[in-house]
């Protein structure tokens, strides 16, 4: 991120919390939910993965829990903190697997797509 460049907010209006440095989550892989006009998926919501969303994203085509060594993916398990697509949590939320969101974390663009009283519903620690 430049200097110029305004710092990103989360969906409470606060500066931009990190969601995972371990394993490192996000469109620019810096550890938080930022994102921009290239992050077609909008990786905005930062998600606490549980064992039933994972299963949802890997039967939806996105294999989140298998390690991908040639792109330094470790793989993730329940319970890591993830910037996850915000349609996607979406679909996971009518489909009743939606993970817990951390809001702090989460950036104010998913508000594009997920109203913020869903995701204080749905919202951890």
């Amino acid at each position: 991120m430049s200097p110029n460049e305004p710092r990103p907010k989360n969906v409470l209006g606060g500066p931009l919390k990190a969601c995972s440095l371990d394993p490192v989550t996000g469109f620019f892989r810096d550890g938080t939910c930022r994102t921009c006009p290239e992050d077609v998926g909008s990786h905005t919501v930062c998600a606490e993965v549980t064992e039933t969303f994972l299963e949802f994203s890997r039967k939806a085509g996105n294999d989140l829990s298998t390690p991908v060594p040639a792109y330094g993916f470790p793989g993730l398990r329940p319970g890591d903190r993830w910037c996850v697509c915000a349609e996607r949590w979406l679909e996971a939320l009518e489909a009743d697997c939606a993970p817990p969101v951390i809001l702090a974390a989460t950036a104010e663009a998913a508000l594009e797509s997920v109203p913020l009283p869903l995701l204080q519903k749905h919202a951890t620690a």
